[in-house]
């Protein structure tokens, strides 16, 4: 299928499938091909600029589906969004066309050296985690001269970055679940998984569909694996390639019977590199004062560092880029810090697992939480972070089931529900709730464990206004 997909892409007839960001960053990249291209979207204006751009003919959905069951398409490359039984993929298989992601078609492109010599991909994947890993990831290659991009879910879409001048030598792509499974021969030089939980069920069909596309990632030269989620560390065992592993915990008590050559944990309070063969350490970066602060960005950390390491980056490289770096908007940014009280945005927190992972290992903390939870359990999550707050305060169409969660495990914990619907009128009353909670040396985290949009445009808008209001209310005296 390899040799047949870059010839349709050489000067076949090509089918994309959307004219969002990854269509649009894949049609820019066909229009430098000789293959004859046709952008299918039912959004006239955005396919017909964009085939304005690109120089192809831009068609509906519908016609699309007429132009497949013609047989007048060799390849369809399709938005990440589309479910395998939509409808453009769907008739595609019944006609025998290939189907295809933007980053499968990046990928071919680039290994069939249709834009000079192949770059160096390493790929990021994981329920959470994945954008500020590969953030990192970008920083430490930059430290160390690498001429490198974040690509994917994250800045460049990867078929853009292959058009770059100056040119681009190595991609640090994070890739969804989605991009995954239209991913099927996808091996990047250095793959991580960071971690696994139920996410996008409704997509995938199961989560043993969701994990195995995510498991995607590791068929490259390197496999680097979260050997703290035993989800991961066992799906990985398969996985071709050297066996690396990072953890947040001594790189030496990683069990032997792994098999992996690399170790990059935390001791001493740095972050630290174990050679498995020679038990030589080497010193990479202080593990204090990592952005976002506690296990998660740690963890984000020590695996940004096992990628880099993986092709030769240098340790002092690792070190300066993590003492620089600070985490972008809505994923555990401090965004104020007054009169004792560290308020801590970690909007993007939007399903029961992340919200784990921004509250483990913190204690004093008053918890902001609520939103659409789409039939998630929180039980398990409530009864994990209880004992280290001081107090929780909660929104939302599904607030009452928090609260009554919170009320069963710690019936005595202070816990505020708040009732208004109005999106600036309820963080205003979550704001300052959390405030009379707070105390010298506490943490007010916004972690909702729920989707936004219940009341907000979006998780983006959910954190500005918890940062907006925590800026105001944090230095008020709140009468304790």
């Amino acid at each position: 299928m390899v040799n047949q997909v870059v010839e349709a892409m050489r000067g076949g007839n090509v089918l994309v499938a959307g004219a969002g960001v990854a269509g649009a960053g894949v049609a820019r990249m066909l229009g430098d091909l000789e293959c004859a291209l046709t952008i299918a979207d039912d959004n006239i204006v955005a396919a017909g600029t964009l085939g304005t751009e690109t120089g192809a003919r831009s068609v509906t959905v519908a016609e699309a589906l007429a132009q497949l069951g013609d047989g007048c398409i060799d390849l369809v490359i399709t938005s990440p969004g589309w479910r395998p039984d939509g409808p453009v993929p769907a008739a595609a298989a019944e006609a025998g066309v290939a189907v295809i992601g933007d980053v499968e078609a990046a990928w071919l492109a680039d290994r069939a050296a249709l834009f000079g010599e192949p770059r160096t991909w390493l790929a990021v994947t994981g329920t959470n985690g994945k954008t500020t890993t590969t953030a990192m990831l970008d920083a430490i290659l930059q430290a160390d001269g690498r001429r490198s991009r974040p690509v994917g879910n994250i800045g460049t879409p990867p078929g853009e970055a292959l058009l770059a001048d100056p040119r681009i030598d190595v991609l640090a792509a994070e890739v969804s679940s989605f991009q995954l499974h239209w991913a099927p021969e996808f091996g990047p030089d250095a793959g991580c998984v960071l971690n696994l939980a139920e996410d996008h069920l409704d997509w995938h069909g199961s989560f043993e569909n969701y994990a195995a596309d995510k498991m995607r990632v590791l068929t490259g030269a390197v496999a680097v694996i979260a050997v703290d989620d035993p989800v991961v560390t066992s799906g990985a065992q398969a996985a071709p390639g050297d066996h690396r592993a990072f953890t947040t915990g001594d790189p030496g008590a990683v069990p032997s019977d792994l098999s992996v050559s690399v170790v990059t944990g935390v001791r001493d309070g740095r972050i630290v590199e174990l050679d498995s063969a020679t038990g030589r350490l080497t010193d990479l970066a202080s593990a204090e004062g990592i952005s976002p602060p506690g296990p998660a960005g740690v963890a984000d950390a020590a695996a940004a560092a096992a990628l880099a390491r993986s092709i030769g980056v240098s340790a002092e490289a690792v070190a300066a880029a993590l003492a620089d770096f600070r985490v972008q908007a809505h994923r555990g940014q401090v965004v104020a810090e007054t009169d004792g009280v560290r308020w801590v945005d970690n909007s993007k927190a939007t399903n029961p697992h992340a919200a784990s992972a921004a509250l483990r290992g913190l204690d004093r903390v008053v918890w902001v939480a609520g939103g659409q939870l789409k039939g998630a359990a929180v039980d398990d999550l409530v009864a994990e972070v209880a004992p280290g707050l001081r107090g929780a305060v909660v929104l939302g169409v599904d607030r009452q089931i928090l609260a009554d969660a919170l009320a069963a495990v710690a019936p005595d914990l202070p816990v505020t529900v708040v009732d208004d619907t109005d999106p600036v009128g309820a963080m205003t009353v979550a704001v300052a709730a959390a405030r009379s909670i707070a105390g010298v040396g506490d943490s007010v985290v916004l972690a909702p464990a729920a989707a936004s949009l219940d009341m907000y445009e979006g998780m983006s808008q959910r954190g500005d206004l918890f940062a907006e209001l925590a800026g105001r209310t944090a230095g008020k005296d709140s009468g304790r």
